[in-house]
């Protein structure tokens, strides 16, 4: 029912400012009043709002291919004043995966935060991938995760809310399967569907993972497949198939809990999930940081059955092209790497495998302990070749 009074009371001071009330950017009275005789303003709501959409056809960048390039985001950051705080043992100077400060010798805090658009059409789905996508940096740097708080922005005005009850429900269910409580969260209206969750769990000081100990004779292994950034703008403009879809879904969904726990049976000290930056991305920053050159074989890197075929069709989202903005400074390309296979290797990914650094003689135990723990795909990409400024020559295994 409507409440006329209510409503010319809100326009009455909407039409005198000469602006309404609820986004000075419009007119009073607005298009939706005008075409669906409804004033959001007095707190009406559309009758008809849509309880099933296809989440990815409402955003311009599905998934981790929405975040700030890795050369915008080093812009900002550099002017920001250092922090010299002795407890703080990682913040955002080394371009690790999460923070990490010291409570005392034995214990730390280690606290992270990722929220993206929807990579997938499933609210639900989604949800559990924000989720996933959140504890895998804590997962990268040894930490255990304990309490999350959810972020959300969403169009409440115009969708139903059952859409992100059920993304919510999904993000807290896949936090439940982590062993992580969600103890709260903030939510704030927006046009496009954002979602993910800040993160803190605990971590031995003296036991830190990061990305700056990669050796000359370490060997690289990766825990998941690569291609979802592909995958997701594929399924933005109706050219995935679905059995690629839930394929890349399952991978997505899936923690990287398990991997961490085996890393750290065997003394991990160097790794890094693959997210946003994609894996050339997130691999130059362990090659800089690290002070080494790693030598990459694309023919040996799992990628999603299909992706290469949509790459081939001209299957190639803008974040492809950010990431590669960046890290092609870094990246020697020898002969038979042609613009496909770097256009996946530059690929954002959403939550990702982990990247991990090992003894060459001790590679393929955690290979075979990943795999015996279910994660089939792991797999040695390549190894660290010497010291240097920072360099990663891609090549296939033959060459």
């Amino acid at each position: 029912m409507i409440d006329l009074e209510k409503r010319k009371r809100i326009m009455g001071r909407s039409i005198e400012l000469g602006y309404c009330i609820c986004n000075p950017k419009q007119p009073c009275p607005c298009e939706m009043l005008k075409e669906k005789n409804v004033c959001l303003c007095a707190g009406e709501r559309l009758e008809d709002m849509p309880e099933e959409v296809a989440l990815t056809k409402l955003v311009e960048n599905a998934g981790c291919a929405s975040k700030i390039s890795q050369n915008d985001l080093k812009k900002v950051l550099s002017g920001l004043p250092k922090i010299t705080d002795p407890r703080v043992l990682v913040n955002a100077d080394t371009c690790d995966d999460a923070g990490v400060f010291k409570i005392n010798d034995e214990f730390a805090l280690v606290q992270s935060v990722d929220v993206f658009t929807p990579n997938v059409d499933d609210p639900y789905t989604f949800g559990q991938i924000a989720a996933a996508n959140s504890l895998s940096d804590i997962y990268a740097m040894g930490g255990k995760p304990l309490t999350a708080l959810s972020i959300i922005g969403f169009p409440i005005e115009t969708l139903s809310y059952k859409l992100m009850n059920r993304m919510l429900q999904g993000g807290i269910d896949k936090m439940k399967e982590a062993g992580v409580m969600v103890i709260g969260g903030h939510s704030i209206k927006d046009n496009e569907i954002k979602f993910g969750f800040a993160v803190t769990g605990e971590i031995n000081p003296n036991k830190i993972i990061t990305n700056d100990k990669a050796k000359p004779d370490d060997v690289l292994v990766l825990t998941k497949p690569i291609g979802t950034g592909i995958v997701g703008f594929a399924s933005q403009i109706d050219k995935a198939l679905p059995s690629t879809l839930q394929t890349v879904s399952n991978s997505m969904t899936e923690l990287n809990r398990t991997a961490s726990d085996v890393m750290i049976e065997m003394g991990v000290t160097t790794a890094t999930d693959i997210t946003g930056f994609g894996l050339a991305g997130h691999l130059s920053e362990i090659v800089v940081q690290s002070g080494v050159t790693a030598e990459i074989y694309f023919d040996r890197i799992p990628v999603f059955d299909g992706v290469l075929d949509l790459v081939k069709k001209g299957v190639i989202s803008g974040g492809i092209e950010r990431n590669r903005e960046y890290a092609s400074q870094y990246v020697v390309a020898k002969n038979g790497i042609n613009e496909e296979m770097q256009a996946v290797f530059y690929d954002p990914q959403t939550s990702g495998g982990l990247l991990i650094c090992i003894d060459g003689k001790r590679g393929e135990e955690l290979v075979s302990r990943l795999k015996q723990k279910g994660i089939d795909r792991a797999v040695i990409i390549g190894k660290i070749l010497s010291k240097s400024k920072g360099k990663i020559v891609l090549k296939h295994n033959s060459n």
